[in-house]
């Protein structure tokens, strides 16, 4: 799963989707701040409804998946797309 920070809601994609995706199961979930330049990975805890940070990627960095062996992105590169 990976959600963009949206300005207007950025409480609301930060705190209550995380809540969110927690209980709907999703094993990684990554967030891109466009604001803190920055992609966080989180990895849901097992039998638990929380996350841990597996890692907070700033730009200049590879964003890296903990379950998926071999994916990465670059942060630079990822908040430079916009629609």
């Amino acid at each position: 799963m990976i959600e963009v920070v949206s300005d207007k809601k950025r409480a609301h994609d930060l705190r209550k989707k995380r809540l969110e995706y927690a209980r709907a199961g999703i094993p990684e979930y990554w967030i891109v701040d466009p604001q803190k330049e920055s992609i966080t990975v989180l990895v849901k805890k097992t039998k638990e409804r929380t996350y841990t940070e597996h890692g907070r990627f700033p730009k200049g960095t590879r964003a890296v998946s903990k379950l998926l062996p071999g994916f990465s992105v670059e942060v630079t590169e990822a908040l430079s797309q916009r629609p």
